[in-house]
C-alpha cells in the first residue's frame, strides 16, 4: 500500500505546507491517542490458525442497481494442528443464502450461525491435520450497507466499490474495484481474512462485454454468455494473502508490454492510452532491477497495474494487479513537473511483490516487514536509475516527515504488539521512518552483506508469514554477526537519537566528541564514518558511539580544513553541529554527497546578509549539479537585500529561462516575480508558452503580482489546456478578478483533481468563494469541498478546511453587516451556511 499517497494523509498534508503553512500541534495532537487509551492494554498476537485457507474459488456477478455482488465460493482448508469440527470465515455484511460441505461431488447443508461479521460453521465431522475439506457459500455482498472505520492511509474499509455505477455522473466512468488492505476482501468474499493465511484462488466474474476485467494471476478463458454478458476466469496458482485478492471491471485501454515472457500490462482510461509507457514503461526495468539486486526472480505468473477512480488510498500491491489511484494518469506535460513521484509509486508496489505478497508480515504488529521495504524500494530505485542525490533527498523527505509526526502526534516502536486499531500502523513509523531503519542497516553490514541477507530472508520465508525476528535471523546468518543491538534499538523501541557535536584541534591531532542528548535515559549504539579532510586529502575514519558521551582522537598533519561527522549522512538523528561556517564551505565544495551540500547550504542561508563566504556558496548553490539544491538555493535567497539580489540576480535569470528542471525553473520564476519589476514581463510572458504547466502556473502568477489584466487575460487562454499547479495559478488569479463568470472552470477543475492536487485546489477554490457574493454558487462550492473530506477522512485536513471556511464566514458576516436589502441577507446566509458545513466537518460529521 503506497503511503504518500501509502503517503498517509500526514505526509500529504506536510506536502502541501506551502499552501497550508506551518502545521499547528494542537491540530496534530487532536488526532493523538492518550495513554490511558484501554485498547492499547491489548497485546496484538498474531491470528490463531485453526484452520488453514487451501484454495478458494469464487463465482461473482454485480448488480450495478443495488450495488451488490451475487456470489458462490467454494473454499477448500484443512486444520491447521489440531483436529477441529468447526470453521469460523470473516464475512462482513452479507447476506447467507447457503452454506454447505462437498461430499462425493454434492453439496451437503451445514449448520451455521452469524453475526454480519463472522460465519460459525459446524462441520459435517471433525478433521484432522491430513485432510482437505471444501465448503461452499452462496452469498450476497453489500458493501454500501456496511458501516466500517477506515484510518489515514487507507480511507474507507467497504472492500467493493461500484463508481458512477448508474452513468449518473458527467465526466467519469463507471466501474468496480476491490480494496482488501486491511482486512476488508471479506466483504466481498467468506475467508478467514488474517495475513498469516495463504491460499491459491481462481475468480470467475460475470459482466457486460463492454467492460475489461483485471484480477489476480492469469485469464484463462473468456466466455461469451447467452444473456449478452461475458464471464472472465482468471487463475492464480501461487498462494498468497486474502487481503491481496483483487478485480476490476471498467472500460479501460490495456496496452501491453512484456518482461522475460511474462505479460507486463498497464491499464488506463482511454484518454491516457498514449501516455501509458511514459507513466508506467520503466516497469520492466524495474523488474530486471529489483531481481538482479535480490537475486530472487520475479516470482509471479504476470504483472499488471490498473488505475481507479475515487480509489480510498494511493496504490496498492494486489497480486500480479497492483490497483493505482487516478493520480497517476497524467500526460506528458504533467510528468515534466512530477518529480518522479510516479516512478516511486510503481517502484514501491512492485518491490511488494517479493516483501509483502511473497514474504508477508504475520501480522500487523509486523507491518514493517512489509511496508519499511516498498518505501525503501524507492530509494533503491531513485539510487539506480537518477543518482544517489534524488535518492538522498527522497529518503530526507520521508525523514523529515516521520520527525514532524513524532514531534506532535509522539513515537512509537516500528514494531508494535499494543495499538488502538491496526489501522493506526500505517503511519510514517512504519513507512518513512522504517525505510530510514533499512538504510542504516544496510550502511551498518555493506551493501553485499544486505542484499545477500535480503536473499536469505525471501528464500527462508516465501510464501509463508514472516515478522521482524526472522529478518533478524537472516542477518546474522549471512553476517554472523549478533544483530540485536541493532533491532531491539530500532524495531523494538521508539525515538531517535539527539547528537551534540563538537571538535578540539591540538597540534597533531583532533579529537571529535560525541554526546547523546536526548531526553530519555535511552543510549544508542551507532556506527558511523568520520572524514577527516587535511590539505586537500580526506580520511576515513569508522567508529562505533557506544556511551551517551563519546570521543575519538585521529592524527593530522595539520589543523583539519573539515571533520565531517556521519560522512555517509545515513544516521536519522537530530544533530547540533558546533563548528565554523568556514568548514560548511569547504564542505559544500568538497564532500561528495547531496546531505553534505544541502546541510551547506542551509547554514548558509541565515548569513547570506552578513558573510559574504555564505553568499559565495549560496552563488555557487544556483550553479549545483543536482536540480533539488538549485531549486533550494533559488526558494531561500533573501531578494529583499540588495547585495544578495545584485549577486545572484543573473543566475536566477538564467534558471527562470534555460533550466532543464520545470520544478527549479518555476522556483525562479517564482522569485523574480517577487521583485515585481516590469523589466521581466517579457521573460513571464515567454514562459507562459512553456511545456510544463507549473512554469507556466509561476509565470502567470508573476505576471499577476505586476499587470492583473494581462495575467487575467493569458489565464483565460491558459486554460483550455491546464492541468496540476496551473490550475492553482489559473485559480488565484480568477479569485482577485472576483468574476462571477470563471465560477464553473473553477467548480469543474476542482471536480477533475485528484489527490495531493485537490487538497491544494480546495483552498483555492476556498479564496474564491471568499470573493464571491452569490449565494447558491457558494452552497454548492462548500458542498463540494466537504465531499472531498469525506475522501480524505482526515483529522488534520478536516480542521484547516474548517477553520479557514469560518474565517470566510466571520469576513462576510461582518461585510453583511455594513450593508443592507438583499446583498445583506444573502452574505449573512452564506456566512451562517458556511459555519454550519464547517462545524460538520471538523467534528467528522461529513465522514459518516
Amino acid at each position: 500500500m503506497n503511503e504518500q499517497l501509502k503517503l498517509s494523509l500526514f505526509g500529504l498534508l506536510l506536502g502541501g505546507a506551502a499552501c497550508l503553512g506551518t502545521v499547528n500541534p494542537t491540530f496534530a495532537q487532536s488526532t493523538a491517542l492518550t495513554p490511558q487509551d484501554s485498547a492499547l492494554k491489548i497485546y496484538r498476537a498474531a491470528a490463531t490458525k485453526i484452520n488453514d485457507l487451501v484454495h478458494t474459488k469464487l463465482d461473482v456477478r454485480f448488480d450495478y442497481g443495488k450495488r451488490y455482488l451475487y456470489g458462490k465460493a467454494w473454499i477448500t482448508l484443512k486444520p491447521h494442528f489440531y483436529p477441529t469440527d468447526s470453521l469460523t470465515l470473516d464475512a462482513k455484511g452479507m447476506d447467507i443464502k447457503e452454506v454447505a460441505i462437498e461430499v462425493n461431488g454434492k453439496n451437503v447443508p451445514l449448520k451455521y450461525e452469524y453475526d454480519n461479521m463472522q460465519l460459525f460453521i459446524k462441520l459435517n465431522k471433525t478433521y484432522t491435520p491430513n485432510e482437505k475439506y471444501t465448503v461452499f457459500v452462496s452469498y450476497t455482498a453489500k458493501p454500501n450497507e456496511l458501516k466500517v472505520k477506515g484510518s489515514a492511509a487507507i480511507s474507507d474499509a467497504k472492500g467493493l466499490y461500484f463508481i458512477n455505477p448508474d452513468g449518473t455522473e458527467p465526466n467519469k466512468p463507471t466501474q468496480i474495484w476491490t480494496q482488501g488492505e486491511t482486512e476488508s476482501s471479506s466483504v466481498w468474499f467468506p475467508t478467514i481474512d488474517k495475513t498469516n493465511q495463504k491460499t491459491t484462488e481462481e475468480i470467475s466474474m460475470t459482466v457486460e462485454k463492454k467492460y475489461v476485467t483485471l484480477s489476480n494471476g492469469k485469464l484463462i478463458s473468456q466466455k461469451n454468455n447467452a444473456d449478452g454478458t461475458r464471464t472472465d476466469t482468471w487463475k492464480m496458482d501461487l498462494p498468497h494473502a486474502p487481503y491481496l485478492f483483487m478485480m476490476a471491471v471498467g472500460e479501460y485501454a490495456i496496452v501491453k508490454d512484456t518482461w522475460r515472457g511474462k505479460e507486463v500490462n498497464y491499464y488506463l482510461e482511454k484518454p491516457y492510452e498514449k501516455y501509458a509507457k511514459a507513466i508506467f514503461g520503466n516497469t520492466p526495468e524495474m523488474l530486471t532491477f529489483y531481481s538482479k539486486i535480490l537475486d530472487y526472480e520475479y516470482p509471479w505468473v504476470k504483472y499488471s497495474q490498473i488505475t481507479a477512480r475515487d480509489y480510498v488510498s494511493g496504490a496498492m500491491e494486489n497480486t500480479t494487479a497492483t490497483l493505482h489511484g487516478d493520480f497517476m494518469q497524467k500526460t506528458d506535460r504533467e510528468l515534466l513537473d512530477n518529480n518522479n513521484h510516479n516512478e516511486t509509486v510503481v517502484a514501491h508496489e512492485l518491490f511488494h511483490h517479493w516483501f509483502g505478497d511473497l514474504a508477508t508480515a504475520k501480522s500487523w504488529s509486523n507491518l514493517t516487514v512489509n511496508e519499511s521495504f516498498a518505501d525503501y524500494s524507492e530509494y533503491l530505485w531513485l539510487e539506480y536509475k537518477y543518482g544517489k542525490d534524488a535518492a538522498d533527498e527522497h529518503l530526507l523527505e520521508g525523514a523529515n516527515q516521520y520527525m514532524q509526526m513524532a514531534k506532535y502526534s509522539g513515537d512509537k516502536d516500528l514494531v508494535r504488539f499494543h495499538y488502538a486499531d491496526k489501522e493506526d500502523m500505517f503511519d510514517q513509523i512504519t513507512y518513512q521512518k522504517g525505510g530510514s531503519i533499512l538504510h542504516m542497516l544496510r550502511n551498518a553490514v555493506g551493501d553485499s552483506a544486505f542484499f545477500r541477507s535480503l536473499n536469505a530472508y525471501l528464500k527462508a520465508n516465501s510464501f509463508k508469514a514472516t515478522e521482524a525476528h526472522q529478518l533478524r535471523l537472516a542477518f546474522e546468518e549471512v553476517t554472523g554477526r549478533d544483530m540485536n543491538w541493532f533491532f531491539n534499538q530500532w524495531y523494538f523501541g521508539q525515538g531517535m537519537p539527539e547528537l551534540d557535536i563538537s571538535y578540539k584541534y591540538a597540534p597533531g591531532k583532533v579529537t571529535v566528541l560525541l554526546q547523546q542528548i536526548q531526553k530519555d535515559d535511552k543510549i544508542w549504539q551507532l556506527p558511523m564514518a568520520i572524514d577527516v579532510y587535511v590539505n586537500g586529502n580526506k580520511t576515513r575514519h569508522n567508529v562505533f558511539m557506544q556511551n551517551k558521551i563519546d570521543s575519538f582522537t585521529f592524527q593530522v598533519a595539520a589543523k583539519p580544513d573539515l571533520v565531517n561527522v556521519d560522512a555517509e549522512k545515513v544516521l536519522l538523528a537530530k544533530r547540533d553541529d558546533h563548528r565554523d561556517f568556514s568548514t560548511f564551505a569547504y564542505q559544500y565544495a568538497h564532500a561528495p554527497l547531496y546531505l553534505d551540500r544541502r546541510y551547506a547550504i542551509e547554514e548558509a542561508v541565515d548569513l547570506q546578509t552578513t558573510n559574504p563566504e555564505a553568499l559565495k556558496l549560496l552563488q555557487a548553490a544556483l550553479g549545483d549539479k543536482y536540480a533539488g539544491l538549485r531549486q533550494l538555493a533559488v526558494d531561500k535567497l533573501k531578494f529583499n537585500n540588495e547585495t544578495v539580489r545584485n549577486a545572484t540576480i543573473a543566475a536566477v535569470v538564467k534558471i527562470a529561462k534555460e533550466d532543464k528542471n520545470s520544478l527549479t525553473k518555476a522556483a525562479a520564476i517564482r522569485k523574480l516575480g517577487s521583485l515585481k519589476d516590469k523589466q521581466y514581463i517579457p521573460l513571464f510572458e515567454a514562459a507562459t508558452k512553456d511545456p510544463s504547466y507549473g512554469v507556466e502556473g509561476a509565470a502567470v502568477e508573476a505576471l499577476a503580482e505586476l499587470d492583473i489584466d494581462k495575467a487575467y487575460s493569458i489565464a483565460k487562454t491558459l486554460q483550455q489546456d491546464s492541468k496540476g499547479k496551473l490550475i492553482n495559478s489559473i485559480t488565484q488569479i480568477y479569485a482577485k478578478k472576483g468574476n462571477e463568470a470563471d465560477l464553473n472552470f473553477i467548480a469543474t477543475k476542482f471536480d477533475e483533481t485528484s489527490g495531493q492536487d485537490k487538497l491544494n485546489a480546495a483552498f483555492d477554490y476556498l479564496g474564491f468563494l471568499a470573493n464571491l457574493n452569490n449565494t447558491p454558487a457558494v452552497i454548492k462550492g462548500v458542498d463540494q469541498i466537504q465531499a472531498m473530506t469525506v475522501q480524505f477522512k482526515n483529522a488534520m485536513v478536516n480542521r484547516y478546511i474548517s477553520n479557514w471556511m469560518e474565517q470566510i464566514a466571520n469576513n462576510k458576516s461582518e461585510a453583511g453587516k455594513r450593508l443592507s436589502g438583499t446583498q445583506q441577507q444573502d452574505l449573512l446566509k452564506q456566512a451562517e451556511y458556511m459555519n454550519q458545513k464547517a462545524k460538520e466537518i471538523k467534528n467528522g460529521e461529513a465522514n459518516d
